[in-house]
Protein backbone atom coordinates (compact mmCIF):
# COMPACT_ATOMS: atom_id res chain seq x y z
CA UNK A 1 0.00 0.00 0.00
CA UNK A 2 1.71 3.65 -0.75
CA UNK A 3 2.33 5.41 2.12
CA UNK A 4 -0.76 8.46 2.51
CA UNK A 5 0.11 12.22 3.21
CA UNK A 6 -1.63 11.15 6.66
CA UNK A 7 0.79 8.39 7.36
CA UNK A 8 3.66 10.42 6.04
CA UNK A 9 2.60 12.81 8.95
CA UNK A 10 2.47 10.85 11.74
CA UNK A 11 6.12 9.68 10.92
CA UNK A 12 7.58 13.54 11.32
CA UNK A 13 5.55 13.49 14.22
CA UNK A 14 6.53 10.49 16.04
CA UNK A 15 10.19 11.00 15.01
CA UNK A 16 9.91 14.56 16.78
CA UNK A 17 8.18 12.79 19.54
CA UNK A 18 10.92 10.29 19.94
CA UNK A 19 13.82 12.91 20.05
CA UNK A 20 11.90 15.22 22.87
CA UNK A 21 11.59 11.99 25.05
CA UNK A 22 15.53 11.38 24.43
CA UNK A 23 16.60 14.77 25.14
CA UNK A 24 14.38 15.81 27.73
CA UNK A 25 14.11 15.20 31.59
CA UNK A 26 13.83 11.65 33.42
CA UNK A 27 10.20 12.09 34.15
CA UNK A 28 10.30 12.44 30.66
CA UNK A 29 12.00 9.53 29.30
CA UNK A 30 9.87 6.46 29.68
CA UNK A 31 6.51 7.88 27.55
CA UNK A 32 5.80 10.52 24.89
CA UNK A 33 4.72 13.70 25.83
CA UNK A 34 0.40 13.18 26.23
CA UNK A 35 0.10 16.38 23.82
CA UNK A 36 2.42 14.85 21.20
CA UNK A 37 0.49 11.35 21.48
CA UNK A 38 -2.74 13.35 20.38
CA UNK A 39 -1.05 14.84 18.04
CA UNK A 40 0.62 11.33 16.24
CA UNK A 41 -2.81 9.80 16.96
CA UNK A 42 -4.85 12.43 15.30
CA UNK A 43 -2.53 12.25 12.31
CA UNK A 44 -2.60 9.03 12.15
CA UNK A 45 -6.43 8.63 12.47
CA UNK A 46 -7.57 11.49 10.19
CA UNK A 47 -9.49 12.92 12.79
CA UNK A 48 -8.77 15.11 15.79
CA UNK A 49 -10.76 12.81 17.96
CA UNK A 50 -14.32 14.43 16.94
CA UNK A 51 -17.48 12.24 15.94
CA UNK A 52 -17.79 14.51 12.89
CA UNK A 53 -14.03 13.38 11.74
CA UNK A 54 -14.91 9.91 11.87
CA UNK A 55 -15.26 9.03 8.49
CA UNK A 56 -11.95 10.57 7.58
CA UNK A 57 -9.85 7.16 8.53
CA UNK A 58 -7.46 6.45 5.95
CA UNK A 59 -7.94 2.52 5.35
CA UNK A 60 -7.58 0.55 2.22
CA UNK A 61 -10.95 -0.18 1.24
CA UNK A 62 -9.54 -3.62 -0.89
CA UNK A 63 -8.50 -4.77 2.83
CA UNK A 64 -12.29 -3.89 4.72
CA UNK A 65 -13.99 -5.92 2.00
CA UNK A 66 -11.39 -9.02 2.45
CA UNK A 67 -11.87 -8.81 5.77
CA UNK A 68 -15.44 -8.33 6.15
CA UNK A 69 -15.86 -11.35 3.19
CA UNK A 70 -14.15 -13.92 5.78
CA UNK A 71 -15.57 -12.90 9.43
CA UNK A 72 -18.46 -12.82 7.90
CA UNK A 73 -18.39 -16.54 6.89
CA UNK A 74 -16.64 -17.20 9.70
CA UNK A 75 -19.52 -16.09 11.69
CA UNK A 76 -22.05 -17.27 9.77
CA UNK A 77 -19.87 -21.01 9.71
CA UNK A 78 -20.59 -20.17 13.83
CA UNK A 79 -23.59 -19.60 14.08
CA UNK A 80 -24.46 -22.48 12.00
CA UNK A 81 -22.47 -24.67 14.34
CA UNK A 82 -24.33 -23.03 17.48
CA UNK A 83 -27.66 -23.72 16.26
CA UNK A 84 -26.57 -28.10 15.98
CA UNK A 85 -25.36 -27.84 19.20
CA UNK A 86 -28.28 -26.24 20.21
CA UNK A 87 -30.70 -28.40 18.48
CA UNK A 88 -28.78 -31.28 19.49
CA UNK A 89 -28.89 -30.52 23.36
CA UNK A 90 -32.99 -29.75 22.72
CA UNK A 91 -33.38 -33.12 20.92
CA UNK A 92 -31.36 -35.14 24.22
CA UNK A 93 -32.90 -33.23 26.74
CA UNK A 94 -36.60 -33.39 24.99
CA UNK A 95 -35.81 -37.50 24.94
CA UNK A 96 -34.76 -37.27 28.61
CA UNK A 97 -38.36 -35.97 29.41
CA UNK A 98 -40.26 -38.51 27.62
CA UNK A 99 -38.06 -41.52 29.42
CA UNK A 100 -39.02 -39.88 32.55
CA UNK A 101 -42.82 -39.40 31.35
CA UNK A 102 -45.34 -41.59 32.86
CA UNK A 103 -48.39 -42.48 31.03
CA UNK A 104 -51.69 -44.79 32.00
CA UNK A 105 -51.23 -48.06 31.61
CA UNK A 106 -54.67 -48.97 30.17
CA UNK A 107 -57.51 -47.26 28.53
CA UNK A 108 -61.54 -47.85 28.64
CA UNK A 109 -61.40 -48.84 32.28
CA UNK A 110 -63.45 -48.18 35.51
CA UNK A 111 -61.29 -48.18 38.78
CA UNK A 112 -62.25 -50.57 41.32
CA UNK A 113 -60.54 -51.95 44.21
CA UNK A 114 -57.89 -49.11 45.34
CA UNK A 115 -54.50 -49.77 47.56
CA UNK A 116 -55.14 -50.49 51.50
CA UNK A 117 -58.82 -51.84 50.79
CA UNK A 118 -59.50 -55.17 53.32
CA UNK A 119 -61.36 -58.06 51.91
CA UNK A 120 -61.46 -61.66 52.03
CA UNK A 121 -60.97 -61.58 48.32
CA UNK A 122 -57.20 -60.82 48.50
CA UNK A 123 -54.97 -63.67 49.86
CA UNK A 124 -53.31 -61.11 51.97
CA UNK A 125 -56.30 -59.49 53.51
CA UNK A 126 -55.04 -56.05 51.98
CA UNK A 127 -55.52 -55.05 48.93
CA UNK A 128 -51.43 -54.01 47.51
CA UNK A 129 -52.17 -51.85 44.05
CA UNK A 130 -54.79 -50.30 41.92
CA UNK A 131 -56.65 -52.03 39.51
CA UNK A 132 -58.27 -50.99 36.05
CA UNK A 133 -61.26 -52.84 35.45
CA UNK A 134 -62.28 -53.56 31.21
CA UNK A 135 -62.34 -55.92 28.65
CA UNK A 136 -60.52 -58.77 28.73
CA UNK A 137 -57.72 -58.08 26.03
CA UNK A 138 -57.13 -54.37 26.24
CA UNK A 139 -53.77 -53.41 25.58
CA UNK A 140 -51.36 -52.83 28.74
CA UNK A 141 -48.37 -49.77 28.19
CA UNK A 142 -45.44 -49.62 30.35
CA UNK A 143 -45.84 -46.51 32.56
CA UNK A 144 -42.41 -45.05 32.32
CA UNK A 145 -38.99 -46.22 30.65
CA UNK A 146 -37.17 -49.19 32.09
CA UNK A 147 -36.14 -52.62 32.20
CA UNK A 148 -38.22 -55.71 31.54
CA UNK A 149 -37.25 -57.61 35.01
CA UNK A 150 -39.33 -60.73 35.63
CA UNK A 151 -42.76 -62.54 33.17
CA UNK A 152 -43.87 -65.38 34.23
CA UNK A 153 -47.12 -66.67 36.23
CA UNK A 154 -47.18 -65.81 39.87
CA UNK A 155 -49.59 -67.40 41.78
CA UNK A 156 -52.41 -65.07 42.96
CA UNK A 157 -50.41 -62.26 40.62
CA UNK A 158 -51.31 -64.34 37.44
CA UNK A 159 -49.65 -63.39 34.16
CA UNK A 160 -46.92 -60.96 35.74
CA UNK A 161 -44.80 -58.63 34.48
CA UNK A 162 -42.44 -56.70 36.44
CA UNK A 163 -40.65 -53.43 35.04
CA UNK A 164 -38.04 -51.88 36.66
CA UNK A 165 -38.07 -48.20 36.39
CA UNK A 166 -34.09 -45.78 35.69
CA UNK A 167 -34.57 -44.79 39.66
CA UNK A 168 -35.35 -48.86 40.73
CA UNK A 169 -38.65 -48.35 41.60
CA UNK A 170 -40.63 -51.60 40.08
CA UNK A 171 -44.20 -51.75 38.53
CA UNK A 172 -46.06 -54.58 38.90
CA UNK A 173 -48.19 -55.75 35.61
CA UNK A 174 -50.73 -58.48 36.77
CA UNK A 175 -53.52 -60.91 36.05
CA UNK A 176 -52.65 -60.18 32.18
CA UNK A 177 -54.56 -62.55 29.51
CA UNK A 178 -50.56 -62.75 27.64
CA UNK A 179 -47.73 -61.54 28.35
CA UNK A 180 -45.74 -59.51 24.96
CA UNK A 181 -42.21 -58.96 26.46
CA UNK A 182 -39.00 -60.63 27.68
CA UNK A 183 -37.00 -60.02 30.66
CA UNK A 184 -33.93 -57.77 29.73
CA UNK A 185 -36.11 -55.82 27.39
CA UNK A 186 -36.04 -52.17 27.78
CA UNK A 187 -39.32 -50.93 27.33
CA UNK A 188 -40.08 -46.44 26.80
CA UNK A 189 -43.56 -44.99 28.41
CA UNK A 190 -46.69 -46.47 26.36
CA UNK A 191 -44.69 -49.05 24.60
CA UNK A 192 -47.18 -52.60 24.58
CA UNK A 193 -46.23 -55.08 26.99
CA UNK A 194 -49.47 -57.19 27.72
CA UNK A 195 -52.44 -57.68 27.42
CA UNK A 196 -55.81 -57.41 30.18
CA UNK A 197 -57.19 -61.23 31.56
CA UNK A 198 -58.43 -62.95 34.50
CA UNK A 199 -55.17 -64.91 35.67
CA UNK A 200 -54.43 -65.46 38.83
CA UNK A 201 -56.93 -64.62 41.73
CA UNK A 202 -59.34 -62.83 40.63
CA UNK A 203 -63.12 -62.23 40.03
CA UNK A 204 -62.93 -60.60 36.22
CA UNK A 205 -60.68 -59.07 33.73
CA UNK A 206 -58.77 -56.67 35.01
CA UNK A 207 -55.32 -54.97 35.42
CA UNK A 208 -53.50 -55.14 38.87
CA UNK A 209 -50.69 -52.49 39.62
CA UNK A 210 -48.52 -52.11 41.71
CA UNK A 211 -45.86 -49.61 42.33
CA UNK A 212 -42.86 -51.07 44.96
CA UNK A 213 -39.76 -48.28 45.68
CA UNK A 214 -38.51 -51.45 46.76
CA UNK A 215 -39.07 -55.30 45.84
CA UNK A 216 -41.15 -55.92 49.12
CA UNK A 217 -42.74 -52.97 49.78
CA UNK A 218 -45.81 -51.91 47.83
CA UNK A 219 -47.18 -47.90 47.85
CA UNK A 220 -50.38 -46.71 46.76
CA UNK A 221 -50.19 -46.27 42.76
CA UNK A 222 -52.06 -43.21 42.62
CA UNK A 223 -50.05 -40.53 44.80
CA UNK A 224 -47.37 -42.08 42.49
CA UNK A 225 -48.69 -41.58 39.01
CA UNK A 226 -50.16 -38.12 40.10
CA UNK A 227 -46.69 -37.23 41.05
CA UNK A 228 -45.60 -37.57 37.71
CA UNK A 229 -48.52 -35.85 35.63
CA UNK A 230 -50.53 -38.83 35.52
CA UNK A 231 -54.17 -38.53 37.23
CA UNK A 232 -56.03 -41.87 36.92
Amino acid sequence: MRPTPAMAGAFVLIVAGLGSALVGGATDRDSLDAENYQAISAAYTGSTGDSADVGDVDISRDFDRGQLEKQTKDQAAQTIKALESLTEKTEAYSDELKKNQWVLPVAGYNLTARFGQRSSLWSSGVHTGLDFAGPSGSTIVSVAAGTVTATGYEGSYGNRTVVTLLDGTEVWYCHQSRIAVNVGEKVDPGQTIGYTGSTGNVTGPHLHLEVRPTADVPVDPIPVLIQHGVRP
